[in-house]
């Protein structure tokens, strides 16, 4: 599993485990958002799908990529590779499923892929991870960002990861681990992915030919705060060129005046990110991608305003406490907007409010 960088201690719990030959069926994978637990999972099926897999007994797990098993995987065409999520509703047999707005994984959909079970629509769907392996060596089943799951899903799912069939593992994805039930919880082990450390960082860009001036990687770095996912996307939708965009508006904000159509501007760059997004990603969701794209608008928000906040306590605190409050209000922003509050109307009362928290009458204001 070489080509996990930076998640030494997951690549090891999990080779450990299958060296044991105790190997558990049912496996929660949690950490931030990008870090690699989709593609360590990735890496783990073709370790377990390859009937012709010979594991050297020593040092990592190192599938051989040129075996008809990881052809198949790398086609996306595995027969017994099977991965759940919320994007799948868009072309799904029920209807229903294909009208839904993407915030979730609905029962509907687990019971189409994998558990069986009658639809809404009064369809009655085979139980896959029941089944046989339709090659005869293993079924895998990735459920990504399980916690889209609800209580009732999660509930379904219970004996499924008490009672599979021979052979089938089952990895729960999620950068929200408090949101899956106990009962999840009891019936699984749980590896935790943490956030690259700068020479893990370092090793990714290395290997990821990133098409960026070298001028951008320490920004990059910093934007990505050890998690290569963020990096790469970064580097793929111009991230760096709204930051351009965005900097002089924000030094106007910096001296407590107000960037006249600042909130319009940023729902643009939403907007063409969604967009773009949507073009590039096959059943890609514009519901999802307007959520993913203010992901990222935020971020890029909130790292600058990191570095605003390193740089007043450097210089004394004379604007720490209005760098605070804007920290503030990019959290509360993105959390209105995550509540589906209209996104133009929430980052304009961002800016203004933005403006206010840094004119001179608050931001010299007394830290308590």
């Amino acid at each position: 599993m070489n080509a996990v960088i930076g998640q030494d201690r997951a690549v090891d719990i999990l080779t450990a485990a299958f060296r044991s030959e105790r190997w558990h069926h049912a496996w929660i994978f949690s950490g931030p958002r990008g870090v690699g637990k989709a593609t360590t999972a990735v890496e783990l099926a073709r370790v377990l799908l390859d009937p012709a897999f010979n594991d050297a007994g020593a040092g990592p797990l190192e599938p051989n990529r040129d075996s008809e098993t990881n052809r198949l995987i790398d086609a996306g065409v595995h027969p017994d590779l099977h991965i759940i999520r919320k994007e799948l509703a868009l072309t799904s047999d029920v209807a229903d499923l294909r009208g839904k707005k993407l915030r979730n994984i609905p029962i509907d959909l687990l019971r189409e892929q994998m558990i069986g079970g009658t639809t809404q629509d009064g369809k009655y769907h085979e139980p896959i991870a029941s089944h046989s392996p339709q090659l005869n060596h293993g079924k895998v089943f990735f459920i990504d960002e399980a916690d889209l799951l609800d209580q009732y899903g999660q509930n379904t799912l219970l004996k499924t990861l008490e009672e599979p069939s021979p052979g089938t593992t089952i990895v729960l994805i999620t950068s929200r681990p408090d949101r899956l039930l106990p009962t999840i919880h009891s019936r699984c082990q749980h590896v935790v992915f943490g956030r690259l450390d700068q020479d893990a960082m370092n090793r990714w860009f290395e290997q990821a030919e990133l098409d960026v001036a070298a001028s951008q990687r320490p920004w990059l770095i910093d934007f990505a705060e050890g998690a290569p996912g963020a990096a790469k996307v970064a580097a793929e939708y111009g991230l760096y060129e709204w930051l351009e965009t965005i900097d002089p508006m924000i030094e106007t904000l910096a001296d407590g005046r107000f960037p006249p159509g600042m909130g319009e501007q940023l729902a643009k760059l939403l907007d063409t990110f969604a967009g773009e997004w949507v073009k590039q990603h096959e059943n890609a969701s514009k519901e999802v991608a307007n959520q993913d794209s203010a992901y990222y608008l935020f971020s890029v928000l909130a790292g600058r305003t990191r570095r605003a906040i390193h740089q007043a306590v450097k210089d004394g605190g004379s604007d720490l406490a209005g760098w605070l409050r804007v920290a503030e209000l990019i959290r509360e922003t993105e959390e209105q907007i995550a509540r589906n509050v209209n996104m133009k109307l929430a980052l304009e009362n961002l800016v203004s409010q933005w403006a206010v928290a840094m004119s001179p009458s608050h931001r010299h204001a007394e830290i308590v």
